[in-house]
């Protein structure tokens, strides 16, 4: 797979992760919405990562990590520093039953629109810097 197929892949897969998102906020699925969240934010900066970088993205989730690699996280203003610190413990944390409750406790329809809204702001950001 060529570099724009690879940017291409992450970018329709970062999409449909946002748009399972926002069903999941629909639904009330609040704990899979952060999920999502993750999921698409993770995958766009995959495919920063590939556009800057010319290589295959490293196989993590962490996305501070990813940005920083990247060379992105230079860019981030602090408030998007923020969003990822609160889209990171969304991703490991809802797979294992002893931190799912304490994350869904935590997680309400306004927070997660919030959440949503915010995710939508810095995939359109990174996206728009492909």
């Amino acid at each position: 797979m060529d570099i724009d197929e690879q940017i291409k892949y992450w970018t329709e897969i970062s999409e449909y992760d946002l748009s399972t998102a926002d069903v999941m906020l629909k639904n009330k699925k609040y704990l899979y919405l952060g999920f999502m969240c993750h999921q698409a934010i993770e995958k766009i900066l995959k495919a920063y990562f590939v556009c800057k970088i010319k290589n295959i993205p490293p196989y993590i989730h962490n996305l501070t990590k990813l940005s920083k690699l990247s060379g992105l996280d230079h860019d981030f203003s602090e408030e998007q520093k923020e969003i990822l610190d609160v889209l990171e413990p969304l991703n490991i944390e809802a797979r294992y039953p002893t931190y799912k409750d304490e994350i869904f406790k935590s997680l309400n329809e306004a927070k997660c629109r919030q959440i949503l809204t915010n995710t939508n702001e810095l995939y359109l950001w990174i996206k728009n810097k492909l």
